[in-house]
């Protein structure tokens, strides 16, 4: 047994020892491995730093390298300045000489000026002129006058060969002549090639001419400058014909450049620095060495280019500045290198640090993410918060307007109702701003969504219009809306945001308007591209085209707009205007192949502008355009902001141009879908306003004298079916009634109106229109005579009562407003009757008559507001003041119609109370389904026990809607809720062709 033990043992070790082996190898051969990584990665990070010390010794030499070509250029921009002022003071001595021998030599008769006297003067003055080697002065002779001038002179005119001149134009002997260069004297200028053509240049541009560079009798390297005498005083702007004829003669100079340039660098430090080479490159192909050698230096060096002016504007001159020897490379190119380079040998260490806060990294992280909660828990709660706070203030307010409105249903003083009123206006301005303020928090939430049902645009246009028609016609401004006749009746959008812009922008217009007009237009986007893409005004600096107030200021003259008042954005004319309104007729087809139609829609004003330092910040919420602004008119400068932020939701863009004490115009796109009214489901109404059809088939004649506002009339008669003609002046109606004048009624049907406007009418014209048209009548051109209605802004009566007309018609316009007018005065009895109004009074008092609604609410005004409102039109109202005592009333079956709760009420909210609701009718449907054989009267059973249960809530904001309709709730009323938002809350289920 011993034997076996030792053999297993033996068996066990043999097998052992291989794994041991094989263990240990592995174990070396990693180790091996992480030695030979930490060589590559100590030997990769020796190169690396080795790398890193190359790239910077190398961008310091190339920094020294940089810093010597800067001082290059310093120094040889300073030396071709100073070059150039010092010639330019040679130049002036000379022109100064020049002077000197036009006023003594031919202002003098006889001559002042001799050949002595020249000589003796330069040869003195010579210490102002060191670098010309002599002056001499040659007098321009013409042909016709060679023989008088030699026998004045005494000798003939020679050639530069000592010869006797040939017959040529004009001739330049020179007859005065420093004595250094007293050997000229007689020699044609002219005759030299190069000299004549210095001579023909320097007369023709006034100034002094170089030659090109030759070598001087001292074997320097000069030019020879020629300067022009004239007889007159020249203008600066002189002709060359007028320089030509003014030329008297011609003083020149030989001109020492290398003495120049000597003298120059004589005088600077550095010079032994630098190596300068001045050329002639007038051209460029060959330039000519004026000073320096031609010689390159053997060692490159870097090198800088100088242009050199030195008055003469057809010969152009550089200079070209190099160092000696090459910059050397500072100590600091080295030392720096090194120290980064040990300084990478600890960064291993910084790498071990660095781990070694990893971990509180780590937990820095975590704490992050617990503060991001925090901030999403705190997004959470300024929603609560907002909801809260509107509901808080918004209920109060709902039985302040409530009893307001109750109170105002009874018999009050006039004085009383003026309190009432008062008080009601200040309660809807206060509702409108906190209804602002919830927007704008919505949108920066990011949870402003917009509806989309059916929707009539012009009835909104109208009933904007109508709102504001009371402060227009106070403030005595023409207030008119015109939309083109492509734009489709019905469109599918957000009726409430787009009335919501369109008073903001309206509400702007008026507030800030006190003369002129305030015009609402709205095209379709291609046809207003088309007439106003080539009228655009141009901007001169980024802001209206203005560069400040002064010039923005309107000059008084008046315009062809609505009112004749200027307008800001010059492309809303009459001729812009016109051009869209031939498209309509032309039917031009809309280029969009969608169901989406694009409007443009612009208000434009004449009012006080926007400052232009303060047109920059129009759309900043909560800013006005100055404080005193704010102060006047009152206002909390969101309006613009939001109007901004909903054109954007829509998907377009808004932009304006205004210009101070001329107006603004505020134009925006939306987008929106296409409707037919065949499409129009049960589920979305569309509230329409059916105008009456009694008007069709009438015709009308419109005096008015501006077009645009003709346009607009007429577009609104056209909306009753009123065709018309528009003229002029009185004159011209009556010319067109009785023929005359070439007018004619072939193209329209005998008028039965005439719409005159207001300020076409003269105190003189009520008796003689009327005997005039009587005049046409008995002659036989109109059987009836048209009733005589006059368009003015003030108050009817009182104008009825000053004017012999058959009625007046007060602006602004709208289709209903006018449709009655007519009714009226034309005696034509209205067929449609006054219920098919759906969202009037009437309507909603023939949906709540008889009904029996239950309503909840712990306020105890809010109840009593709500049951005033509700038993106003015929509604059998009862009211409790929790959601237990609403559940202890609603049992099945129903003894109510429908039911108003409000959400926030304390022990059970209303939220809470409608899923009682709905799980006790779930209950009883399926127990009558179970008892029920017949399925379709288990279905009818399931769809009857469903109560109508609308939340009265103060809260706007989408989370609340979300969670009515998470809890079964079939809708909701905001409050205070008004007449026709009670009526389309309540329609689909009170309304008998409606329900189920």
């Amino acid at each position: 047994m011993g034997v076996g033990g030792e053999a297993a043992a033996a068996d066990a070790a043999a097998v052992s020892a291989p794994a041991a082996e094989e263990a240990g190898k592995d174990g070396a051969e990693g180790w091996l491995v992480q030695v030979r990584l930490n060589k590559y990665v100590v030997l990769s990070w020796v190169l690396f730093a080795a790398l890193v010390w190359a790239l910077l010794h190398r961008y310091f030499r190339n920094a020294v390298i940089s810093k010597a070509e800067e001082g290059l250029v310093s120094m040889c921009e300073e030396r071709a300045r100073m070059l150039q002022d010092q010639f330019a003071v040679s130049v002036n001595h000379v022109h100064a000489l020049a002077i000197l021998v036009a006023t003594f030599h031919y202002e003098k008769h006889p001559p002042a000026l001799d050949q002595d006297t020249f000589a003796d003067y330069t040869a003195r003055t010579s210490f102002e002129r060191p670098l010309l080697s002599g002056v001499a002065y040659a007098q321009r002779v013409v042909h016709a006058d060679r023989e008088s001038f030699e026998r004045q002179q005494g000798w003939i005119i020679k050639t530069m060969k000592h010869e006797p001149s040939p017959v040529q134009d004009e001739y330049a002997p020179v007859i005065y002549s420093q004595e250094t260069i007293s050997y000229i004297e007689g020699l044609d200028m002219m005759s030299g090639e190069e000299d004549r053509e210095n001579i023909l240049r320097s007369r023709a541009s006034g100034k002094a001419v170089l030659t090109r560079p030759f070598r001087l009798m001292s074997n320097h390297l000069g030019v020879v400058l020629t300067f022009p005498v004239y007889r007159d005083d020249l203008r600066p702007d002189a002709k060359v014909e007028d320089r030509v004829a003014a030329t008297a003669g011609y003083l020149g100079g030989a001109f020492d450049v290398e003495s120049l340039v000597e003298n120059l660098l004589r005088q600077l430090a550095g010079n032994q620095e630098l190596v300068v080479n001045v050329y002639d490159i007038t051209n460029k192909s060959n330039p000519l060495v004026m000073y320096g050698s031609e010689v390159p230096l053997g060692n490159p060096s870097p090198s800088h280019t100088s242009t050199l002016d030195f008055g003469d504007p057809y010969r152009k001159h550089h200079m070209i500045c190099r160092y000696r020897n090459k910059p050397h490379v500072p100590w600091s190119a080295v030392s720096t290198p090194s120290g980064v380079f040990v300084i990478f040998m600890l960064v291993g260490y910084i790498i071990f640090a660095a781990w070694s806060r990893y971990d509180n990294v780590k937990e820095d992280c975590r704490k992050m993410e617990e503060l991001k909660k925090q901030a999403e828990a705190a997004d959470v709660a300024k929603s609560q918060f907002l909801a809260t706070v509107s509901h808080e203030i918004r209920t109060p307010m709902n039985g302040v307007l409530g009893m307001l409105d109750m109170l105002l249903d009874t018999d009050l003083k006039s004085t009383q109702r003026d309190y009432a009123q008062t008080a009601q206006v200040c309660g809807k301005a206060l509702i409108s701003l906190i209804n602002e303020v919830l927007d704008r928090a919505k949108i920066e939430a990011g949870k402003l969504d917009l509806e989309s049902v059916p929707f009539d645009l012009r009835s909104i246009l109208d009933d904007v219009i109508s709102l504001f028609s009371s402060k227009s016609r106070d403030k005595g401004i023409e207030l008119a809306v015109y939309v083109s006749e492509r734009v489709p009746e019905i469109l599918l959008g957000d009726p409430g945001r787009f009335r919501q812009i369109i008073t903001n922008l309206v509400g702007n217009s008026v507030k800030f308007t006190e003369r002129g007009h305030i015009f609402v237009q709205v095209h379709l986007a291609d046809h207003s591209n088309l007439a106003t893409e080539a009228k655009v005004e141009p901007v001169a600096n980024g802001m209206n085209g203005h560069k400040d107030e002064t010039t923005a200021v309107a000059t008084g003259v008046s315009r062809n707009t609505l009112s004749g008042f200027e307008a800001a954005d010059s492309r809303n004319n009459w001729e812009n205007f016109k051009l869209l309104l031939s498209y309509e007729k032309n039917e031009m087809p809309y280029e969009s192949v969608s169901d989406k139609v694009t409007l443009v829609v612009s208000v434009e004003d004449t009012g006080i502008g926007i400052p232009l330092d303060a047109q920059g910040k129009v759309f900043t919420p909560f800013m006005q355009a100055d404080s005193s602004t704010s102060r006047t008119y009152g206002g909390t400068g969101i309006g613009l902001s939001i109007s901004k932020c909903l054109v954007e939701i829509m998907g377009g863009q808004i932009n304006f141009v205004s210009r101070p004490h001329v107006g603004s115009t505020f134009t925006f796109t939306a987008v929106l879908q296409k409707c037919d009214k065949s499409a129009i489901s049960d589920s979305k109404p569309v509230m329409l306003h059916p105008l009456p059809s009694n008007f069709k088939g009438l015709s009308a004649l419109l005096v008015d004298r501006r077009p645009v506002r003709a346009t607009v009339t007429k577009y609104h008669l056209q909306r009753l079916g009123i065709s018309s003609e528009v003229v002029a002046t009185i004159e011209s109606a009556l010319g067109v009634l009785s023929g005359r004048n070439g007018h004619s009624l072939a193209s329209m049907k005998l008028p039965c109106m005439l719409l005159i406007e207001s300020d076409s009418w003269s105190s003189r014209m009520d008796v003689s229109l009327r005997s005039r048209l009587l005049e046409v009548k008995q002659n036989g051109h109109t059987p009836v005579l048209p009733k005589i209605i006059l368009l003015a802004a003030a108050e009817s009566d009182k104008l009825k009562a000053n004017y012999a007309v058959d009625s007046v018609i007060t602006k602004p316009l709208k289709a209903s407003t006018l449709a009655a007018c007519l009714f009226q005065a034309l005696g034509i009895t209205q067929t449609q009757p006054s219920q098919e109004k759906r969202d009037s009074s009437g309507s909603l008092r023939g949906l709540l008559l008889g009904k029996n609604i239950l309503v909840v609410d712990d306020n105890k005004v809010n109840l009593r507001v709500a049951a005033g409102t509700l038993k106003k039109f015929g509604a059998k109202v009862e009211c409790v003041d929790s959601g237990k005592d609403a559940l202890a009333l609603l049992q099945i079956p129903y003894k109510f119609d429908l039911c108003l709760m409000d959400i926030q009420m304390p022990e059970m909210d209303g939220f809470e109370a409608t899923r009682h609701i709905r799980a006790m009718e779930a209950k009883v449907n399926e127990q009558a389904d179970a008892g029920d054989d017949s399925e379709a009267d288990g279905a009818t059973r399931a769809a009857k026990w469903h109560l109508p249960v609308l939340a009265m809530t103060a809260d706007v904001i989408q989370a609340t809607h979300e969670e009515c309709t998470k809890c079964g709730m079939d809708g909701y009323v905001t409050k205070p809720f008004e007449e026709k938002q009670l009526f389309q809350a309540v329609q689909k289920f009170l309304d008998p062709g409606m329900s189920s």
